[in-house]
């Protein structure tokens, strides 16, 4: 049923310095402002690659201002296109998961998706702009990382057989890679279940439970991703490259208001 990770929505204290942070790292264009009354929130919709970023400020009580003042703000939900929109409201429907159209959108119930707040959105092409390609996936700290596999084949209609399992000693953390449409695209949700409490992973879990944690994007140019970060002064960690000469960055959630985001140049 998932077709891409089409979008991630940001928890902001200030719409206008958030989106100078996506325009500044990623080239992110503005495409529109409204207000997104089920969540109760100015809206910045700004398109980096060909995904997009949601940028939330507080409007008023609401999930948005409760998200602000509980974590002073951060990632708060992940959005995935699908081909139908009725029908994945009805596959919805038939597992029992709950949820609120708005704007001809599906907005998931949290409980459903262990802590990520998932919003369904009819699949669109857009041509990329900026530094990145697109995002293509967001990680989900888990207690179960099997429970939360399953419970994600079901509601989602993904097919188990191409998830891809995955272990970290060094982040602390083991679990599965929710493919979907692999390999013509590797979108997909990581499911992360912590084995070591005190890596930053493990306590980013022991303070919040179960929630997203990070969303990773592509870009066939590292390096100069890299310099466009170190020009503006902004906090990041490259990490060695691997044996096919592959690099990767993380971007600190001090430059990207308030989330990490992992980078990864695309595979030839």
């Amino acid at each position: 049923m998932l077709k891409r990770v089409d979008r991630v929505q940001i928890a902001v204290r200030d719409n206008a310095a958030a989106e100078r942070a996506v325009a500044e790292v990623f080239g992110g264009e503005l495409l529109h402002h409204d207000d997104l009354a089920i969540l109760r929130a100015k809206r910045s919709t700004m398109q980096a690659g060909s995904s997009l970023i949601e940028l939330l400020e507080p409007d008023g009580a609401g999930p948005i201002a409760d998200f602000v003042a509980k974590y002073d703000g951060g990632l708060y939900g992940a959005g995935f296109s699908v081909e139908d929109i009725e029908a994945a409201a009805r596959h919805l429907a038939a597992n029992d998961v709950r949820f609120e159209r708005a704007s001809g959108q599906l907005y998931l119930d949290p409980k459903a998706t262990l802590g990520t707040n998932a919003v369904l959105s009819a699949h669109q092409e857009r041509n990329p702009v900026g530094m990145i390609k697109w995002i293509y996936e967001v990680t989900n700290v888990v207690a179960d990382w099997r429970a939360a596999s399953d419970r994600y084949a079901k509601i989602f209609n993904l097919e188990a057989s191409k998830f891809s399992p995955i272990t970290s000693p060094e982040f602390g953390y083991t679990g599965t890679l929710t493919l979907f449409n692999p390999p013509e695209r590797l979108d997909r949700i990581e499911i992360s279940q912590i084995t070591d409490y005190e890596k930053a992973m493990g306590r980013f879990h022991r303070k919040r439970g179960d929630s997203l944690y990070m969303f990773f994007v592509e870009t066939d140019d590292v390096d100069a991703l890299a310099k466009r970060l170190e020009a503006r002064g902004s906090k990041f960690a490259p990490r060695p490259r691997d044996k096919a000469g592959t690099p990767e960055l993380f971007i600190h959630p001090t430059a990207f208001n308030g989330v990490l985001v992992g980078v990864s140049r695309t595979e030839q």
